[in-house]
């Protein structure tokens, strides 16, 4: 019996394994299909776009299989990963490390919409959710299934990437875009974050990141309103730079290029590093500036001369060298709007946003205030950090704003102005709210105003008895009225209204009728002559 139970126990055992694999494989077959087709057409995209401008260019300098290598380096080059030039002057091989944060854009949808689809059972009608660490681990190794190719494939041309790079950041960026897609597909739990912060943040500071809601914080929204602010701001200074230096940057593309195609190369190129020198621009504003070379900072205080620097048309919007100007202190304003911005936000969610009694205290604003500007510090470095790097070596190593002087001055701009423009926002609100005093005042303990009691208006639809005199005339062909309690003459001034204070039914207010609507009235028992006529 004891053999015949072992049997029955080892043979239900791979059974049951074998339903759990059928039941798994669905899900993490369709995600390696998502995290290969992913991959492929994010390198499509890479390739038709650089395979047209080498059909294009008139003096291509390899052939189609140069203009593959490039390609494949690029699309590693949008994930982060640091490329080595070896083809240089000095036969010195040449890091190049500035990510176009625009190309970063690409790999990352592709991710993200991959998992997500995964995670939501493909493009079926109704179909259950599939369990998101076997949708994420899938797409993240079709992913990476396609990429490890494609990095040995482009470390045979002549941009080649930097294997340790590589390594670190297409992983990375495969699990953290993959998870957000998953997270995405799951409805946004907070469940996942709560834990994270648990780990880093203290409770009262960590509602400030993530409501009890599940929705961003105060202080959240706050630091993503000063980045936005201090970006676009970048993007606008930016602007006005290169329309000031308009014929500087029409004579840098002719220097550069020949020809249509060479021009629209370069133009794509400008395109794609628009956000980078929106953030350094960003990063001149608030002081610490940026470097175009080791050595050679340009801030608003003043700027030297860059030597060996090709003639790029983004570079003419970079001042002219020597000492800053008062126009150049103009640019003040940036950050302080900022601030105001990120002060407004935190001012209104310390009215409406938490605390024991829906308002928080003044210590408790400021240092909402201060913990929002270090937000956006972070948010601020680490754009700083990803829109620079390396064009070279020697003077060339360092190019970029630099992100820790980034961040540090964000915080200290924006954490004074944040905090006086809270506190002004949380006083102005209470005393429109609650009027003078309304900062003493708490919610629960304001009394509602004292209102009269509506009382209703008496109708003035009411049926009066009417003198004996008046006879209403008879119809013709009209059979005699029934004498009874109808014979009785009346004045119906509205048939309808069979109550008020003045009329037959009870009178819902108890008043009692009105005696100058009755004067002159006779009685229903008596009877008066007919006036004549």
């Amino acid at each position: 019996m004891a053999g015949v139970i072992q049997t029955t126990v080892r043979r239900s055992m791979p059974a049951s394994l074998l339903v759990r694999v059928r039941h798994r494989s669905p899900g993490l077959a369709s995600g390696l299909v998502g995290g290969a087709l992913a991959a492929g057409l994010g390198l499509a995209a890479f390739t038709v776009l650089v395979m047209l401008l080498w059909v294009s260019s008139p003096y291509p300098d390899s052939g189609p299989g140069g203009a593959l290598h490039v390609a494949a380096a690029l699309w590693l080059l949008a994930h982060g990963a640091e490329l080595v030039r070896v083809d240089t002057l000095s036969g010195v091989p040449a890091p190049m490390g500035v990510l176009p944060l625009l190309l970063a854009v690409v790999p990352v949808w592709l991710l993200h919409r991959a998992a997500r689809d995964t995670a939501e059972g493909g493009a079926r009608d109704n179909a259950p959710l599939m369990p998101g660490r076997i949708a994420w681990a899938g797409v993240v190794l079709g992913y990476l299934a396609v990429a490890a190719p494609a990095a040995l494939y482009a470390a045979g041309g002549a941009l080649r990437p930097s294997w340790t790079s590589a390594v670190v950041h297409v992983p990375l960026v495969a699990v953290a875009a993959a998870g957000a897609g998953v997270w995405t597909a799951y409805g946004r739990p907070s469940g996942p974050l709560e834990q994270v912060l648990g780990a880093v943040l203290p409770r009262g500071v960590r509602h400030l990141v993530l409501g009890p809601d599940g929705r961003p914080g105060v202080a959240a929204r706050a630091a993503a309103a000063g980045a936005t602010v201090l970006v676009a701001g970048g993007a606008v200074l930016l602007t006005v730079s290169l329309g000031r230096h308009l014929g500087e940057t029409h004579r840098a593309f002719g220097r550069l290029t020949e020809g249509w195609s060479g021009w629209l190369a370069v133009l794509l190129l400008c395109v794609t590093l628009l956000p980078n020198a929106a953030v350094w621009a960003a990063a001149y504003a608030l002081g610490p500036g940026f470097l175009l070379g080791a050595g050679t900072p340009v801030t608003p205080l003043g700027a030297r001369a860059a030597p060996l620097l090709p003639p790029f048309p983004l570079l003419a919007a970079v001042p002219d060298p020597g000492a800053g100007t008062a126009l150049h202190g103009t640019v003040a304003a940036l950050p302080l709007t900022a601030g105001a911005v990120v002060g407004w936000f935190v001012g209104r969610g310390s009215v409406t946003g938490g605390g024991r009694f829906g308002i928080w205290t003044i210590g408790r604003t400021a240092g909402a205030a201060a913990f929002a500007a270090g937000l956006c510090g972070v948010l601020l470095a680490v754009l700083a950090g990803l829109a620079g790097g390396p064009l070279g070596t020697a003077t060339l190593a360092r190019f970029g704003p630099v992100w820790w002087q980034v961040g540090l001055a964000t915080a200290v701009w924006l954490g004074v102005t944040a905090a006086v423009t809270a506190l002004t926002v949380r006083a102005w609100r209470l005393r429109r709210s609650y009027g003078r005093g309304g900062r003493e005042r708490r919610p629960d303990r304001v009394m509602p105003p004292r209102r009269r009691p509506v009382v209703p208006r008496p109708s003035l639809r009411t049926r009066l008895p009417r003198p004996a005199w008046f006879k209403r005339k008879p119809e013709r062909n009209a059979p005699a009225a029934a004498s009874g309690a109808d014979d009785e003459p009346y004045l119906l001034l509205d048939a309808d209204a069979d109550d008020g204070p003045f009329g037959n039914g009870p009178d819902p207010l108890g008043l009692p009728p009105h005696p100058d609507l009755l004067t002159g009235l006779p009685s229903p028992g008596t009877t008066e002559p007919r006036p004549p006529g």
